[in-house]
């Protein structure tokens, strides 16, 4: 279990080329015209994740499985999009699906590339794919609302929670805020987020520079991540043209192209980093002889839901956890010595999973 992200913009900011290049395939065409892409693609990238190799190695598995993440990349948006302009909101459903957004923003000067609104504004570009989500969002709680009257004169409890949740955001949106302004109580939490609201998803906004700015990034990509500030937003400077690059090399050659760019870590790497931040996500890992996998999980998991996500049957029949720190394990140098040492810890239901626990769980079946 990863996560899925959708990727947004106007056309021609590089988001095609991006999804190519994460994705390591070409099943989104990238050319310098809007709408290139038709249909949303979905693609999936291994998590980067050292500490899983190190794990591996120190095990001897014989096979590594990274958690995986999932790009769904949505055809180029424009003004108007949620009236029908463009390819128009066929593809907002799409977005529905999505546990996060990424907003790619064009922050490159290139004469030969050209813009949908013939400028180069991300701020403006942002706040157009933001305006266009809220306009749809506001048109499907009208339309939800207005579908529950007969429900709530029959004294439907969950009509009412889920009237008075889109009440709430009719209200935001109505006055220019988006859907997850709104302030949600904890019991409230998982009707709100079934109403699957466009503008309720947390953002993270991309930077796409080009190679000269990968680094340092530029004054547009400065003035994105003062918006994203003021949001309480997510942003990442990324090179689409460089991930291209990189996508088509081998590993060493990559790490070597990126040390002669003045860059540590592939984007790729930044932008999963900033994903798993802004939804709050760790990882977990389970190793033996066999394989060594890295499992994905929201922060705050209690032992029986984080063992729930390799199958349904270790969280019904949960009798304990044991675990290692990572730390532990790697320092003492495997399991056994770990448990030698007493740094394996038996854990019951209440414990919750800490980011980088190797675990392995005892159930009844």
């Amino acid at each position: 279990m990863g996560f899925k992200m959708g990727i947004v913009g106007l056309p021609n900011v590089g988001k095609s080329t991006l999804f190519n290049a994460l994705t390591r395939t070409a099943a989104a065409q990238a050319a310098n015209f809007p709408f290139c892409t038709i249909e949303p693609n979905v693609g999936e990238v291994a998590v980067p994740d050292a500490r899983l190799d190190k794990l591996a190695a120190i095990a001897g598995s014989k096979q590594i499985i990274p958690t995986r993440m999932t790009f769904v990349d949505i055809a180029g948006l424009v003004k108007g999009a949620s009236k029908g302009e463009g390819l128009g909101n066929q593809f907002l459903a799409n977005i529905r699906e999505t546990d996060a957004i990424a907003h790619v923003l064009r922050c490159f000067d290139d004469g030969d590339v050209t813009h949908v609104e013939g400028r180069v504004d991300p701020v403006a570009d942002a706040d157009t794919i933001e305006t266009e989500l809220m306009l749809a969002d506001l048109e499907s709680v009208e339309k939800r609302r207005a579908t529950l009257v007969r429900k709530l004169k029959g004294g439907d409890r969950e009509a009412a929670q889920a009237d008075r949740l889109l009440a709430q955001a009719q209200a935001a949106l109505e006055a220019g805020r988006p859907a997850r302004s709104v302030e949600v109580d904890v019991e409230d939490a998982k009707a709100w987020k079934m109403l699957q609201l466009l503008t309720s998803k947390p953002i993270l906004y991309v930077c796409n520079v080009d190679e000269v700015n990968a680094a340092t990034g530029n004054t547009h990509s400065d003035a994105v991540a003062k918006m994203a500030a003021e949001q309480g937003a997510a942003s990442v400077v990324i090179s689409a043209q460089i991930e291209e690059e990189i996508s088509k090399l081998e590993p060493d050659e990559a790490e070597m192209f990126l040390s002669e760019m003045g860059l540590e870590e592939a984007g790729l790497d930044r932008l999963i980093r900033a994903g798993y931040e802004l939804l709050h996500l760790e990882t977990y890992f389970t190793v033996g002889p066999k394989e060594a996998r890295a499992w994905t999980i929201p922060a705050g998991t209690p032992a029986p839901k984080a063992a729930g996500v390799i199958h349904g049957d270790f969280e019904r029949g949960f009798i304990r956890a044991e675990t290692i720190a990572y730390d532990d394990f790697v320092n003492l140098g495997g399991e056994q010595k770990a448990r030698d040492a007493g740094r394996m810890r038996a854990e019951g239901k209440g414990y919750i999973v800490r980011d980088g626990d190797v675990l392995h769980f005892l159930f009844n079946t």
